[in-house]
């Protein structure tokens, strides 16, 4: 069963006041999310008797059988056992996912005797589209949290519920304020709140001092640079953009990326044909999928075929070929696309 649909973590806390299921996935790449994920599924286990605890951590190779044992010897002083079964790089490997099926297949609708804990890093969406994985999305034997991260629109909601706990409210404008100075980095986001709570007493706080005490910590990267251009956000482009040039990220590899999304935009905006068919012939990520659909339904200054061009001149010019700054055309170009 999958708990939520791109954020599990908010329905978590309802589920686990009732029966623990026997197993439970957690996949997603945000450390805070996962590590809040884990320890509440942790500390629900110790209260209902899960006393004993295994790790098993999954390299390669890695004999599967441990996790037989695990779940069969039982626990050693009698009591219930958890199992963390923790896969850093998101592949199970030789006779993984037939060991995870017949743990599936042997589990009953409620923990007893054993839970599994199962931490999946690394994990996209092409393995999200194997079978073991949809088998445990649609068994009721099993609960699967994706711990999705919020986009920049979600962030300043997500930091007032923050600040909810405790017992702290900002006004908008601070609330954006500190959203585009933690983009990205939700741990230091955590931290920059809990910070707030220390300086400042409980209630309303204003701008001012939010701003003096939260620091720049945004953690910026191409990925964001690219939703920026498509989602056709100009004022997050251009910061990205500026921030990755200080991060002395390669223009050249942003410029690959970037044009192989307005190559895509180019074949999706084709006069001719079915726009849907075109973007599942592309096999991309369904939010990638998604944003491509909303910049093919935004008017844009110029075409994507035109910015096509533009970018290939601009690439000329990050390797000496012509006259001009390619960081300010790339800015300009933003500008008729946003």
């Amino acid at each position: 069963m999958n708990l939520g649909g791109t954020d599990g973590t908010s329905r978590l806390a309802a589920h686990l006041n009732g029966p623990l299921a026997p197993i439970y996935a957690i996949h997603g790449d945000d450390p805070l999310l996962v590590i809040e994920a884990a320890d509440a599924i942790r500390a629900a286990a110790r209260a209902k008797g899960f006393d004993e605890r295994e790790v098993l951590t999954v390299s390669h190779p890695f004999d599967w059988k441990q996790l037989a044992y695990a779940t069969q010897g039982g626990s050693l002083f009698g009591g219930c056992k958890l199992v963390e079964l923790r896969v850093p790089t998101g592949k199970l490997g030789r006779g993984g996912p037939e060991a995870l099926q017949a743990l599936l297949d042997q589990s009953g609708p409620a923990a007893t005797d054993y839970l599994i804990l199962m931490t999946l890093h690394e994990f996209g969406w092409r393995e999200q589209k194997t079978a073991w994985f949809q088998n445990f999305v649609s068994s009721k034997n099993a609960i699967v949290i994706p711990c999705v991260p919020p986009g920049i629109k979600a962030l300043p909601r997500w930091l007032a519920e923050r600040l909810a706990r405790q017992q702290q409210s900002a006004p908008p404008d601070a609330l954006e304020y500190i959203a585009h100075h933690v983009e990205g980095n939700l741990l230091a986001a955590n931290q920059e709140i809990l910070k707030l709570g220390l300086l400042y007493p409980t209630g309303p706080l204003n701008l001012e001092q939010v701003r003096a005490a939260v620091a720049d910590v945004a953690r910026l990267d191409l990925d964001m640079l690219r939703s920026a251009l498509l989602d056709g956000d100009l004022p997050r482009f251009s910061r990205t953009l500026a921030g990755l040039r200080e991060q002395g990220e390669a223009l050249p590899l942003m410029l690959y990326w970037l044009s192989e999304d307005i190559r895509a935009m180019v074949q999706l905006t084709a006069p001719g044909g079915s726009p849907e068919q075109r973007l599942s012939s592309m096999r991309m990520p369904p939010q990638r999928a998604q944003q491509m659909r909303s910049a093919a339904s935004r008017r844009t200054k110029i075409s994507w075929r035109s910015a096509l061009e533009s970018i290939a001149r601009i690439d000329r010019l990050s390797k000496g070929i012509g006259q001009g700054d390619p960081w300010t055309e790339l800015a300009a170009l933003a500008l008729q696309l946003c």
